[in-house]
């Protein structure tokens, strides 16, 4: 079975390759990898510290983002509709590769 991969851009605009994990979030891949999230709520959606950015087609490939998740992405100031998304919201098992942008803090 091959293993399926995201690229992620940090806030320092380095890119790393990051292996999807079935069973897991987005959130806690890039974390468990040394990325710059932190991930203050542990993956709850109660904060924006695993606040990224999406490119390309992935917003439509992946399950809708619910009320509570929009109402936190919206107060960050720097929600970019379409894009925005809490990285503890996606499931690894909904990613087909892609390449996501942490937001800034």
């Amino acid at each position: 079975m091959a293993t399926k991969t995201i690229t992620v851009t940090d806030i320092d605009s380095k890119e790393y390759d990051v292996e999807l994990i079935d069973g897991q979030s987005l959130m806690e891949v890039m974390r468990d990898s040394g990325l710059s999230v932190l991930a203050t709520c542990g993956g709850t959606c109660s904060c924006a510290t695993c606040h990224v950015y999406l490119d390309g087609e992935w917003p439509e490939h992946l399950t809708v983002p619910g009320g509570e998740e929009l109402d936190i992405l919206e107060g960050t100031g720097q929600y970019e509709p379409g894009r925005s998304r809490l990285s503890c919201q996606i499931p690894c098992a909904e990613v087909e590769g892609g390449r996501l942008t942490v937001a800034p803090d």
